[in-house]
């Protein structure tokens, strides 16, 4: 049989707020466990929530950047189920009335073409503690351990519609993920550190025989916090209710989870649904209001986001499509890309040299651009004495990691390494001679007519000069030497 996969996300951000939702707890994730707790996000008798201004702010600016409807009005609720990690009982998030509201995330589509994900709804809730289980394993732990420092960080989740454009295929999938947090990072409400849990999302999925109208049940598979995983448990399970199906069999609709070491989805629980957790509102906050004015603020402060970013970089700076996907990737790459502009005359040369050259170092010294030593102004001056012909590529790449290392600007590290070029006539010629006298096989080649053994010569002559000649100066003196025509 033929099916139709439905893939749908509910992703969870915890907000970079300085303290909790509830209460003034900082927010610490290097903090010994159960070190940044009190009686509110621990669920003492008699405290009481009182609510972070600032997780709302965050809220609202990522409804906005996936282009939600802001409500006037939300209330929070109480979700009540027992779990280890939740020492109330129950926790406070919201249901009837979310924040956000319908909205969608533009993605490419499997046939290049935008598509719209639908997006249901972003509420605002409380996260749970976190579990460390005795083995990696949870269907052979013995026993867990409960930290508490993660109750009641802000988070916010982001469901995604499954009746308008659902996530069709592995590929969209990772587009979707990525995407969203790119965003999410670009607008400042979310670090979206996923190794500390800031990022991680629940995976919908379910199969349909092609043309059908009807949905499926879906199987859940709970805290998923890695690409990689996520793609190999939807992997699995198209695979799994795929065979279920074409025996004739029934999807269950259930919470599962992935065992990364057998690769393989395990059932957890059947699926509840909202009545199973006897939501009600939360007697201890009051509703609240988003009037326009407060949502208007929230918007004249939003940054400019990637998909605009990169047709400005395209248009103003004359750079290709793939170059622009690749530096605005990460905002703080589109950033110091920009510090570099006003100070190079090439911003095409510019753009090459960060995606290729600055790349590779950071990611041999595993660093992020933040943490780069060299000024954008020596970056965009190395540029410029490279687009003259002050220095040549070589000896600029010499020059750009002894930067990189050091952060001198790059007149020091010339004078320093003795790295100035040659520029004499009659040195180089000088040297071609040589390498001529050296070659006079290569040389009775050219002239009889085969031009390719010219780059072997150029290449003696760079040898000799340690980088440091104009090579289409050389180029130059050699066809004039040798009597033949530039190609």
């Amino acid at each position: 049989m033929d099916f139709e996969t439905i893939i749908c996300f509910e992703v969870h951000a915890e907000l970079s707020t300085k303290t909790k939702l509830f209460c003034d707890c900082p927010i610490d994730y290097e903090a010994p466990p159960n070190h940044q707790i009190c009686p509110v996000c621990t669920g003492q008798p008699g405290s009481l929530p009182v609510l972070n201004r600032r997780a709302i702010e965050y809220c609202v600016r990522a409804g906005l950047a996936l282009n939600c409807a802001i409500n006037p009005h939300a209330r929070f609720a109480r979700k009540n189920y027992f779990y280890p990690d939740l020492p109330k009982g129950y926790q406070i998030s919201q249901y009837e009335e979310p924040l956000c509201e319908d909205g969608y995330l533009v993605i490419p589509g499997d046939d290049g073409q935008p598509y719209p994900v639908g997006i249901k709804r972003i509420h605002l809730e409380e996260d749970a503690g976190k579990l460390v289980h005795a083995s990696k394993s949870f269907e052979s732990a013995d026993y867990s351990f409960v930290d508490y420092n993660r109750s009641g960080i802000p988070l916010i989740e982001i469901v995604s519609d499954h009746t308008r454009n659902p996530v069709r295929s592995l590929q969209e999938a990772r587009t979707y993920l990525e995407k969203m947090r790119q965003i999410l990072r670009y607008i400042g409400v979310s670090d979206c550190i996923m190794e500390k849990g800031q990022f991680r999302c629940d995976v919908n999925i379910s199969l349909r025989p092609k043309e059908a109208r009807d949905f499926g049940n879906r199987a859940e598979i709970k805290n998923m916090s890695s690409y990689k995983f996520v793609l190999e448990a939807l992997e699995y399970e198209i695979r799994r209710q795929a065979e279920i199906l074409e025996s004739g069999g029934t999807i269950s609709q259930e919470t599962r989870l992935f065992d990364e070491t057998k690769k393989a989805t395990i059932s957890m629980r059947g699926k509840e649904d909202a009545p199973d957790y006897r939501y009600f509102p939360e007697p201890d906050l009051v509703e609240l209001d988003t009037d326009s004015a407060f949502i208007e603020a929230i918007r004249r402060e939003m940054p400019e986001l990637p998909d605009q970013r990169v047709e400005r970089f395209i248009s103003a700076y004359g750079i290709s499509q793939n170059e622009a996907f690749i530096l605005t990737k990460d905002r703080q790459t589109a950033e110091y890309f920009e510090r570099c502009v006003p100070h190079c005359t090439s911003c095409r040369r510019l753009s090459t040299w960060i995606a290729k050259d600055l790349f590779r170092l950071l990611n041999e010294k595993s660093l992020p651009i933040e943490q780069c030593k060299i000024p954008p102004a020596d970056f965009g001056h190395l540029m410029d004495l490279v687009e003259e012909g002050r220095i040549t590529d070589a000896i600029a790449r010499v020059v750009l990691e002894e930067m990189f290392d050091t952060g001198k600007s790059p007149e020091a590290i010339i004078e320093e390494k003795d790295l100035k070029p040659v520029q004499e006539q009659d040195v180089i010629e000088s040297l071609i001679d040589q390498v001529m006298g050296d070659n006079p096989e290569t040389v009775a080649k050219i002239r009889e007519g085969n031009p390719e053994p010219v780059n072997f010569l150029i290449g003696q002559v760079m040898r000799k000069t340690n980088g440091r000649a104009n090579p289409k100066k050389v180029r130059e003196i050699l066809q004039q030497k040798l009597s033949i025509t530039a190609t």
